[in-house]
């Protein structure tokens, strides 16, 4: 069975009512719950933990680690870092979600900023499969239609994904590559951009499934799906 850490600083849960609105137990709960569901042995570790919950043995007994982070990255210790990026390098899966593309253990793999714009107005956000033959993509019909979300918008300093899966249309106009793969190592990378504190993205079945999908890939058990091709009616009306 493959072994899942999820981390997440766990501050804005417990000190932002409308962040506990929607996270009661905190995004890594929330996040671990849903991979539960699909099998996997979960566990969860948070920043205020000794050794930020990421022990040399907690890192040892990790296959997948997916991380949160948002407003304290700073706090990480570099030593802490150290040990998730020689994990990474050995072969630990890495999932990165969201707001932690400026995290300090994404950062140091990327070699790059992880800067991009951004936008937080709560506007629609359609994540299109671009890539349908990846295991990630295994199970996500069509694009995945979030009423509500938080816009980042390219340039996207990453070095360049070995495969984009998923690429993000936002209502005010902007694109993002919203889902890319790396391997760095011997583990592989995955950084996936919706997500966010104040909505209930993390609840989202579909987002769920490709959150098992890509650990699945990072461990290195998943199988692809067969592409296909497909009539479809227009998605926006269409003038005469």
């Amino acid at each position: 069975m493959t072994t899942v850490t999820v981390w997440n600083e766990y501050r804005q849960e417990r000190e932002q009512e409308e962040v506990a609105e929607v996270y009661p137990d905190g995004i890594h709960v929330a996040v671990a719950d849903a991979l539960d569901g699909y099998g996997f042995d979960t566990r969860t570790a948070t920043l205020d933990e000794p050794e930020h919950g990421l022990t040399e043995e907690v890192l040892d007994g990790t296959d997948v680690l997916l991380w949160w982070g948002h407003e304290a990255h700073d706090e990480v210790t570099d030593e802490v870092v150290d040990r998730v990026q020689e994990r990474v390098l050995e072969g630990m899966g890495f999932v990165v979600l969201h707001s932690a593309h400026f995290s300090k253990p994404f950062r140091r793999l990327m070699g790059t900023s992880g800067s991009l714009e951004w936008r937080e107005t709560g506007e629609r956000e359609r994540v299109w499969t671009i890539e349908p033959g990846h295991p990630i993509a295994a199970g996500v019909d069509g694009p995945i239609e979030l009423p509500r979300s938080e816009m980042y918008g390219e340039p996207f300093d990453v070095p360049r994904p070995e495969a984009t899966v998923f690429t993000s249309w936002f209502e005010g106009g902007e694109v993002f590559r919203s889902g890319c793969c790396w391997t760095r190592g011997n583990g592989r990378v995955f950084y996936f951009r919706p997500g966010h504190e104040t909505y209930p993205i993390y609840h989202d079945g579909t987002i769920q499934r490709v959150l098992a999908n890509a650990c699945e890939w990072v461990a290195g058990t998943a199988d692809a799906p067969a592409p296909e091709a497909r009539n479809v009616e227009p998605r926006e009306p269409l003038e005469d």
